[in-house]
C-alpha cells in the first residue's frame, strides 16, 4: 500500500512537518527577527542536506547536476526561499503562523494560475469555483464586520446623525501589512513549486534538488545582509540559545525534511494531489497554536479554515 501511494503519504507527512516548522519559526522570529531566522535556518538545512547526500548518494554536494537543474532549481530557490520566505517569515511576526499558513493555502491555486498563464495549462470551471471557495474561506477568517454605527450625512458643512440609517463596516481582523506579506509568501511558494518540478525533470534526486534551492537561498539572504548591514543582528541571534533551539527544530522539519518530502510527493504523485494534501496545514496548526501560543480562536475561524482547505482540495481532486 505504501509503495503505491508513497507520494500521497509523503504529502501528508509534509503537512505535519510544515505545521511544526511554522510554529517554531514564528517563535524564533519574534525573538531575533525574520531576516536572521531565514539565513540561519537555511545554513542549518544546508548542513543537514550535505550529510544526507553524502551518506545516501556518496557526494556531499550536487556536483552531478546539469545546467538545466542548476538554472531552474536556483531560480526556484530565489522565488520560493528568498522572495517567498522573506515575506512569509515577516508575516509570522506580524500576524502569527496560524493566519499566515491559512493564507498560504492560496499557494496551490496560485501555482495553477502560473501554469495557466505561462505554460498554457488548462483551467476548468470546477477549478475556478474551487479558487473562489478558497478565497471565501480565507475572507471569512481575515474579515470582520463591526457593530452597526449610524451613518453620517453632511448638512451645511456640519456632520449630523441620521438615526434611521445604519450600516456595518467591514474591516480586516489582522494587520493588512501582515496579510499582504503572507500573500506574497503564497505567491513565492506556488511559483517555486512550479519551477522545482520543471527543474528536477525526470528523475533528478530530490534531496540534491533541495540542496541547490537552499544554496541559492543562502546566497540571496547573505546578499541582503551585506547590502543592509544587518550582521550585528545576525550575531546577536546566534547567541540567543532559546531562539537557536527553535531555529534548529524549524530548520530540521522545514527546509530539510519538509521541502524534501514535498518534492518527493510531487515526484511520485501529481502536483495537484500533493498540493491538496499539503494544504491541510491551516487546520492542523489550530490546536498547537491555541495550546502552546495561547492564541485567541473562535468557531468562525475553524469554519473558514475548513472552507479554504476544502476549496484547495476541490481544485485538484
Amino acid at each position: 500500500m505504501f509503495a503505491s501511494h508513497q507520494g500521497e503519504f509523503a504529502a501528508l507527512i509534509t503537512a505535519f512537518f510544515w505545521t511544526i516548522t511554522a510554529l517554531a519559526f514564528e517563535s524564533a522570529g519574534k525573538k531575533v527577527g525574520s531576516l536572521s531566522v531565514n539565513l540561519i535556518r537555511l545554513c542549518m538545512a544546508f548542513v543537514f542536506l550535505s550529510l544526507l547526500n553524502w551518506f545516501a548518494r556518496g557526494v556531499a554536494f550536487p556536483t552531478d547536476a546539469g545546467a538545466h537543474q542548476w538554472i531552474w532549481l536556483s531560480l526556484s530557490g530565489l522565488v520560493g526561499f528568498v522572495l517567498g520566505d522573506l515575506f512569509l517569515f515577516r508575516a509570522y511576526v506580524l500576524i502569527g503562523a496560524r493566519i499566515s499558513m491559512l493564507i498560504m493555502a492560496l499557494a496551490p491555486p496560485i501555482a495553477a494560475l502560473i501554469g495557466w498563464m505561462l505554460l498554457g495549462e488548462s483551467l476548468s470551471v470546477k477549478e475556478a469555483i474551487a479558487m473562489v471557495l478558497t478565497f471565501a474561506g480565507i475572507a471569512l477568517v481575515i474579515l470582520k464586520r463591526e457593530a452597526k454605527v449610524p451613518e453620517l450625512e453632511v448638512a451645511t458643512g456640519n456632520e449630523v446623525t441620521n438615526g434611521n440609517s445604519k450600516r456595518r463596516k467591514v474591516k480586516f481582523s489582522y494587520p493588512l501589512t501582515g496579510l499582504l506579506l503572507a500573500f506574497g509568501g503564497a505567491v513565492g511558494q506556488g511559483g517555486g513549486l512550479v519551477l522545482s518540478k520543471y527543474g528536477m525533470g525526470d528523475g533528478y534526486n530530490v534531496f540534491a534538488s533541495v540542496q541547490i534551492r537552499v544554496i541559492t537561498g543562502v546566497i540571496g539572504f547573505a546578499l541582503i545582509f551585506l547590502f543592509t548591514n544587518r550582521w550585528k543582528a545576525l550575531f546577536a541571534a546566534l547567541k540567543n540559545r532559546e531562539a537557536m533551539t527553535r531555529l534548529s527544530i524549524g530548520a530540521f522539519f522545514g527546509p530539510f525534511l519538509g521541502v524534501s518530502f514535498s518534492l518527493w510527493a510531487v515526484t511520485f504523485t501529481s502536483t495537484g494531489v500533493a498540493s491538496a494534501i499539503m494544504s491541510i496545514v491551516p487546520v492542523l496548526i489550530i490546536p498547537p497554536a491555541v495550546i502552546f501560543f495561547k492564541e485567541k480562536f473562535n468557531p468562525k475561524e475553524l469554519i473558514g479554515a475548513l472552507v479554504a482547505v476544502g476549496g484547495v482540495m476541490l481544485f485538484f481532486l
